[in-house]
């Protein structure tokens, strides 16, 4: 599923606690300069009519009338009815607001609104790695191609979609894909983002070197010790990264269990992949035991680190054979090696998102 020659226009917003940024999507390209207002965000009606606002001057600027409105609100909500609840970041829509009917009565378009994680996994199913993927497969001459696919967003906190067959999965309650609160594999009595996340590695580092102050150094910080550009302990820093890649793939791991698809990760601290990655991997290949002791793989599938290029060359070859149709002269194809691809996006963490939304609001209305 491709909209990348629809010439339908949906306007779409990236909604921060600081700042709303406004931009109008078409044929998965942003074809206006982006508006910024401040968000207002312990002011509700201010709030409401900056979003308002954004979007009357966003339709003024495209060539032609918008199909629709979608957009990334950070959780929690109803998003399926478009009503958004207790934020963090804006205040001021405590108790519940339904943001998503009153922009359908403002402006007469269909609106929706979706968490971010979710609509960053999309826009990688549509756009980014996944394509990637299976045109890499095509290209070795593999039979095999995927269809589902598990985003993750590594930055302020742990988010994550789950996209099946050109589907976003949502659940029942809005509620699917929340990874950040799986149990942390080295802190059990954590939850998975508080290794997961910026202030993870700070933290991390800062344990090593026995600094006072934890947020002292930037994750892009430790990053430039291990580049050499900065002075500092490069042996905790190459640690702090590799312990965020083993707690984030114990919990891939798990829902790889039950997504068993392309696994992408984006967001801020992607950019330093080349520090957790392997680590990441190696996790999700590790074994569990049985009672008795015996080992057993933690996933029915292999996980491949698609930034190896040894690694990337085994996944697209696969073990692709032919086999006989019993009783007959026949054959067909098989490739008994269940493997699944971890790669960094291929796109921008806002430009997915974006992509996200665009396609989700032309996915609905084709669907109508």
């Amino acid at each position: 599923m491709s909209y990348h020659n629809d010439d339908r226009i949906v306007l779409t917003l990236d909604a921060g606690g600081t700042n709303f940024v406004f931009s109008a999507i078409q044929g998965e390209k942003v074809i206006t300069e982006p508006i910024r207002l401040p968000s207002n965000a312990n002011n509700l009606q201010k709030c409401l009519d900056t979003i308002v606002t954004g979007f009357t001057q966003l339709k003024e600027k495209v060539s032609s009338a918008p199909v629709a409105i979608s957009f990334a609100f950070p959780g929690p909500a109803d998003y399926p009815n478009g009503v958004i609840g207790d934020l963090a970041n804006l205040p001021s829509f405590r108790g519940g607001i339904a943001l998503g009917p009153m922009l359908e009565r403002q402006f007469n378009l269909p609106v929706y609104i979706n968490n971010d994680g979710d609509l960053f996994a999309y826009g990688e199913a549509i756009a980014g790695l996944l394509p990637w993927v299976n045109e890499q497969l095509k290209k070795a001459g593999s039979p095999k191609r995927y269809k589902n696919l598990l985003g993750l967003t590594f930055g302020t906190g742990f988010g994550a979609g789950i996209v099946s067959d050109g589907e976003l999965f949502l659940g029942d309650n809005s509620a699917s894909a929340e990874i950040w609160s799986m149990r942390n594999k080295i802190r059990k009595d954590t939850f998975v983002e508080e290794g997961v996340s910026i202030r993870a590695v700070q933290k991390a580092y800062a344990v090593r070197t026995g600094a006072a102050q934890w947020n002292a150094l930037t994750p892009k910080d430790i990053f430039d010790i291990l580049e050499g550009n900065r002075d500092g302990d490069k042996l905790a820093a190459k640690e702090a990264f590799e312990e965020l890649g083993i707690v984030a793939g114990d919990a891939i791991a798990n829902a790889s269990i039950l997504v068993d698809g392309i696994v992408v990760i984006g967001g801020g601290l992607a950019a330093a992949h080349k520090y957790f990655l392997s680590a990441l991997v190696n996790e999700m290949n590790a074994s569990l035991y049985t009672y008795d002791g015996d080992p057993v793989g933690r996933m029915e599938s292999k996980a491949y680190n698609l930034h190896d290029a040894d690694e990337l060359a085994t996944f697209v070859k696969g073990e692709a054979t032919l086999v006989p149709i019993p009783g007959t002269d026949d054959i067909v194809p098989y490739d008994p090696s269940k493997r699944i691809g971890v790669g960094i996006s291929k796109l921008d963490a806002s430009e997915a998102i974006s992509i996200g939304a665009y396609a989700f609001a032309l996915h609905a209305l084709d669907k109508q």
